[in-house]
């Protein structure tokens, strides 16, 4: 079995390829700097060393005095829950009692056996009828694709 030390892609060549791979984009082009450094021009061609404690940081920028506040955004109301039917409130039921036969038989007094398939066509009786019960007609207006603002 071969260890990634013998193989030839090792560390030694990835340093390599990487110290070539640098030297390139050097030769290129200088290194990008910050926008303040650019506007000053190019009356300095080598970069700066970092300053240990730098005047200003990308976290102190604070915006000028004269901008005018745009105030925030503030989402109107949401419109109340619609009520549900009592078709709707019929199936929900039936699915709750379904998932209660299936998980605790005993409480209904049924055993295993009765209140496995019972509770099965609860639930699956449930959520047909809730399917079932979902709206299916087009929009009224027939250009709209349902966004809202």
């Amino acid at each position: 079995m071969s260890t990634r030390h013998e193989n030839a892609d090792g560390p030694e060549d990835i340093d390599a390829a990487f110290a070539e791979i640098v030297a390139g984009l050097e030769q290129d082009e200088p290194m990008a700097r910050w926008p303040e450094e650019q506007d000053r021009g190019t009356e300095d061609a080598a970069p700066k060393p970092a300053a240990p404690a730098a005047a200003s940081a990308p976290r102190d920028w604070t915006p000028p005095a004269d901008a005018p506040d745009e105030g925030h955004y503030e989402p109107p109301e949401p419109p109340p829950m619609p009520r549900p039917g009592i078709a709707t409130v019929g199936g929900i039921l039936l699915v709750v009692l379904g998932m209660t036969l299936l998980l605790v038989p005993g409480l209904v007094g049924l055993g295993a056996t009765a209140a496995l398939p019972i509770g099965l066509v609860a639930v699956s009786g449930g959520i047909g009828w809730l399917l079932f019960r979902m709206r299916r007609t087009p929009p009224a207006d027939p250009t709209d694709d349902g966004a809202q603002l």
